[in-house]
């Protein structure tokens, strides 16, 4: 449910609708509006990008409230700083601009758990979603209503006529919802509402399109999704011409999904396509093409709201829509929908050219001043500029976090316990712990996991030994070789999850966690776990210790020994200064596996580096550090890496942070080339589809004489290596010291964990662990 409009000087007439529009101070408007959350940006970015979209031709801003940020426990309220609802509203009001606020308190937008927040699961007899008593409102509810049978439509009713019955004084809409009572207005969300919306359900209500996706979100797994800005003007001309009155851009700035707030598998980085990018900055032609747009049909605006509006064939493909009246004047909008030709038609005995898949609107009906499929805006490009790399040991401290065993629990249940009800959401990461008496005979025994977490990692006795994941919307198994003592052996798998789920019927029934856990031996179970003695624990303990805040450092024993990221559980803390300028900040964190990032004790995200695409690229790479986050000097830098950045392998593949790897690898030999020439090579072995980079190591060349060493010009190893990493593949170094042989280490478990990780293999600090950039 969404309560739309707001006027923007705060007074005087109030907003009510027609069946042509929304209808402020007793006016018809056509409304462009964006969407932008507050919790995805900062109070200090808000007035910017509030500027750049009233700039950009918009008169609403869009956001929804989220609940699960402002009552985290029942009557316990959160409106500061990132979350002060009020404060971004006055923001629009104060640039002459109207808010559309979207209330929920069911949100969706890929928002962790759709915006409940999970004290709700625990309410006694609760239903989310249906004509259920101790649960109430809506958004979006035609997507799942028929799940709910006979008990849909009377909580469509109900929801209706508490709305109204505030008398908030602004009209409320249900996005997507056809059977939408009056007042309260239908609408449409996604794409082509242009082609696919039926219209409103009453000859009295306007025509609103309140989701249109200028991108898509990204999951952890994919590409981004670069909608053009052709494509986007071409249905939002298409939705006018068809008597549309209100577009939302969705997202106009998609920000950051700060913390743990993303949905399973999201991406911390939310909308980066959208007119204005992750840091605020335009996108061109994007906003500029939208720009002009609005600007075009603002100037008939007049004749669109109050001619008559007419359509009729140009050709087989073509069609002219056209507004008229004799005080109101012409506006015409001739549409090609062939996808390939140009097409000349005749209108009002005047000869046009279209082009494919296109609208050109004559805002006098003589003359085209806007084509859709012209974007006459150059492109431009983000500019990333490395300020400052951490590539010293001394800089860094880490802390281990420890492998939690049964005898360290004092939860207990002797049955596999559905994650999040035991975790309340208030960690991603669950403890599962056994002991058990190891007595029967057995070769090759294996651990097999099932689950409906999004990842697991296996220890045995205190040794990690293996992990995997899921992707978006699917669960998981696992299959480990394991070697087990004669006797007690303890296993700890810590179940992992990366965002609730965030829509869909009968969420508070949604099952998490592992679902089987065995020992089998020739295919045979030969331990079931599924009703065995487990012990439990929440969260990490670095979590638990906080020690991502400056003022709980203390509590943990930090170490300065030869820091690598090649270690599953590690905490890594260091201090810098803030790079100097107004330029958005980025950390460049591809060195990195997967985990979380703090500054100054505020969460900039999750991170997932070594979930690769179908091209075998991470997803992303960058992650937004607000500047109001940062201090002149002695800012605090937390990551948690979980990963390690491990390879392991089984019986089919090397296994790398958890995927099975088809690998293709190209020799290429450091000294028998030059640094010059080394881009140029890995790139094109890249294009020629090669994952990995395989190099010996001249011994002869870098310890010509005892205790003498050459890694300088083409002996660079190191910068070799690095141009490697930059480029996104793995290396493989055959570390000999006799080369001929063809001894190949990759067979060996340690060496290839050696080989593949991607960072610096010769320091064994987190070279590159965390650079900041500015865009």
């Amino acid at each position: 449910m969404e309560v739309g409009g707001g006027h923007a000087k705060g007074g005087g007439g109030g907003v009510t609708y027609d069946g042509r529009s929304l209808i402020i101070d007793g006016k018809r408007k056509i409304l462009f509006s964006g969407s932008i959350h507050y919790p995805r940006s900062t109070p200090r970015m808000w007035p910017s990008l509030i500027a750049k979209a009233k700039k950009g031709g918009l008169d609403v801003i869009q956001t929804y409230v989220f609940w699960n940020l402002h009552e985290p426990q029942p009557g316990q309220y959160d409106f500061k700083e990132r979350y002060d609802l009020v404060r971004f509203i006055k923001n629009i009001q104060a640039q002459g601009m109207y808010v559309c606020l979207r209330i929920g308190p069911f949100i969706e937008s890929e928002w962790n758990y759709g915006g409940f927040p999970f004290w709700l699961h625990d309410v006694l007899g609760i239903v989310y979603r249906s004509d259920n008593e101790p649960f109430k409102i809506e958004n979006e509810y035609q997507n799942i209503e028929a799940a709910f049978h006979e008990k849909g439509p009377p909580y469509v009713r109900w929801a209706t006529k508490m709305a109204v019955g505030l008398k908030t004084g602004v009209p409320w809409v249900m996005c997507k919802q056809t059977d939408a009572l009056d007042p309260v207005i239908n609408t449409c969300n996604g794409l082509t509402c242009g082609e696919t919306f039926q219209g409103p359900n009453s000859p009295n209500k306007p025509s609103l399109w309140t989701e249109n996706w200028t991108s898509n979100y990204q999951v952890y797994g994919t590409k981004p999704y670069p909608r053009s800005a052709e494509n986007i003007a071409f249905h939002v001309a298409l939705f006018i011409a068809r008597n549309g009155s209100y577009v939302n851009y969705y997202m106009y700035h998609g920000g950051t999904n700060f913390g743990r707030t993303s949905s399973a598998y999201i991406i911390t980085a939310y909308y980066d396509q959208a007119p204005l990018d992750e840091y605020g900055l335009i996108r061109q032609p994007k906003w500029g093409h939208l720009q002009e747009l609005h600007a075009v049909i603002k100037l008939c605006s007049t004749t669109l709201l109050h001619g008559v509006r007419r359509s009729f064939s140009l050709g087989e493909k073509q069609e002219a829509i056209v507004f008229e009246g004799k005080k109101e004047g012409c506006a015409a909008f001739l549409i090609n929908n062939d996808t390939h030709n140009n097409v000349v038609v005749q209108f009002q005995n005047i000869s046009f050219k279209l082009l494919p898949k296109s609208i050109s609107i004559l805002s006098d009906c003589k003359k085209i001043t806007f084509n859709t499929a012209q974007a006459n805006i150059k492109y431009n490009n983000r500019i990333i500029i490395p300020v400052q790399t951490f590539d010293s040991s001394n800089q860094w401290k880490e802390f281990k976090d420890v492998i939690v065993n049964f005898k360290d629990t004092s939860l207990k249940s002797k049955r596999l316990l559905e994650q999040t009800s035991t975790t309340k959401d208030k960690s991603d990461y669950l403890w599962h712990t056994l002991r058990f008496q190891h007595n029967l005979p057995c070769t090759k025994p294996i651990l097999h996991v099932e689950s409906l977490a999004h990842v697991a990692r296996a220890f045995l006795n205190n040794i990690y030994i293996g992990s995997a994941n899921g992707r978006f919307r699917q669960g998981f198994s696992m299959d480990i070789p394991v070697m087990l003592n004669k006797g007690m052996n303890n296993i700890s798998i810590l179940s992992i999850m990366v965002g609730l789920q965030d829509s869909g019927a009968y969420l508070e029934r949604k099952v998490t966690g592992l679902t089987t856990v065995e020992i089998q031996c020739n295919k045979k179970v030969l331990y079931d776990f599924q009703n065995y003695e487990w012990g439990y624990k929440v969260g990490l303990l670095g979590e638990e210790l906080k020690i991502y805040k400056e003022t709980k450092l203390g509590d943990a024993v930090w170490s300065k020994k030869r820091i690598s990221t090649n270690q599953i559980l590690t905490w890594y803390k260091i201090f810098f200064n803030a790079p100097k300028g107004n330029d958005p900040i980025a950390l460049n964190l591809s060195s990195m596996g997967k985990g979380e990032t703090w500054v100054n004790g505020q969460s900039i995200g999750r991170y997932w580096i070594s979930f690769h695409d179908s091209e075998g690229k991470p997803s992303q790479i960058m992650y937004h550090m607000p500047r109001s986050f940062l201090k002149a000097s002695g800012n605090l830098l937390v990551l948690l890496e979980e990963a390690g950045g491990e390879v392991t392998y089984d019986g089919r593949s090397l296994i790398i942070d958890g995927q099975r790897k088809m690998l293709f690898s190209g020799s290429i030999h450091y000294p028998r080339s030059t640094p010059q020439m080394w881009p140029s090579l890995i790139a094109k072995a890249k294009e020629g589809g090669l994952d990995v980079i395989q190099t010996y190591v001249f011994w002869n060349l870098h310890e010509p004489q005892p205790g003498q060493y050459d890694f300088s010009g083409r002996y660079n190893l190191l910068q070799f290596i690095k141009e490697i990493q930059a480029q996104g593949l793995y290396a493989c170094l055959r570390i000999g010291p006799f080369i001929e042989s063809e001894w190949n280490y990759g067979y060996v478990p340690r060496l290839v964990f050696i080989c593949f990780f991607q960072v610096s293999i010769q320091e064994k600090y987190p070279t590159g662990i965390a650079k900041i950039v500015r865009l």
